[in-house]
């Protein structure tokens, strides 16, 4: 199947896998070229020291091929390099299907997370192996991240960054965090007409009903990227007005 991907990928017995600088220029030198190869767009990356996490879009039936010559070209070259035989990775890599808007915005706020998470740094810009520095314009993207979605959809460096502040979609992070301990679950997701969500925001009166609206479409399911989108405003904006609503919700409930 065509479309987006989150693939993750780990150490045999989550042994280390880039040691040194080197490592980490090779692996991203391979995904290049493989990208080049097997006409793969690259979305947004973060190599751990153990494992990787990558946001692939994929435009033939070649996926298997793609990881397979991705995952064998670097253990040749990490075999020779350090002297060692066998397996380098755990198994064959996993795969997400991403099934819409909500998870894609999600997954590749969480994918440059993960060092701030693993406790690695204080901040996304002090970790090197990702691609959050190419995205707030700290250094020039590697060739295969330049078409990234991230430069077409935030034009400048300011909305990159203010995105990757903004709070992410609970649920769908949710359902991101079961996937990335690689323990495959399916994900169903409610399809919903932005369409429809657009008309209903053209009907607003003042802005005490367009902040109602904007919590009601949250609860029915719409993501806060879609919401933002059919409104133009930014995340953040809607991520603080549906904090707000859900701080009123709850104070009416113990009234």
């Amino acid at each position: 199947m065509v479309g987006y991907y989150h693939i993750v990928n780990r150490g045999v017995e989550q042994r280390i896998v880039y040691k040194d600088k080197e490592d980490f220029t090779m692996f991203l030198n391979l995904l290049c070229s493989g990208c080049l190869l097997y006409d793969v767009a690259l979305h947004g990356y973060v190599l751990m020291s153990n494992h990787y996490h990558l946001l692939i879009e994929t435009k033939k039936e070649n996926l298997s091929k793609f990881m397979q010559h991705l995952n064998a070209s670097y253990a040749i070259y990490f075999n020779k390099k350090y002297q060692r035989s066998g397996h380098l990775w755990q198994g064959r890599f996993k795969s997400w299907y991403v099934t819409d808007e909500a998870y894609l915005y999600t997954l590749i706020s969480y994918i440059e997370n993960n060092p701030l998470k693993a406790k690695m740094v204080k901040a996304l810009g002090e970790y090197e192996h990702s691609s959050y520095l190419s995205f707030v314009a700290q250094r020039e993207p590697i060739e295969c991240l330049k078409n990234s979605f991230m430069f077409e959809k935030f034009t400048t460096k300011e909305a990159r960054v203010e995105f990757f502040e903004s709070s992410v979609d609970e649920r769908v992070l949710e359902e991101i965090q079961k996937a990335s301990k690689l323990v495959v679950t399916s994900i169903k997701k409610k399809t919903l007409d932005v369409k429809s969500l657009k008309q209903s925001f053209r009907q607003v009166k003042n802005q005490a009903d367009r902040d109602q609206k904007i919590f009601q479409a949250y609860e029915e399911g719409y993501s806060q990227h879609a919401i933002a989108q059919s409104l133009q405003l930014s995340q953040a904006q809607i991520n603080r007005i549906i904090k707000k609503a859900r701080g009123i919700s709850i104070t009416h409930l113990f009234s």
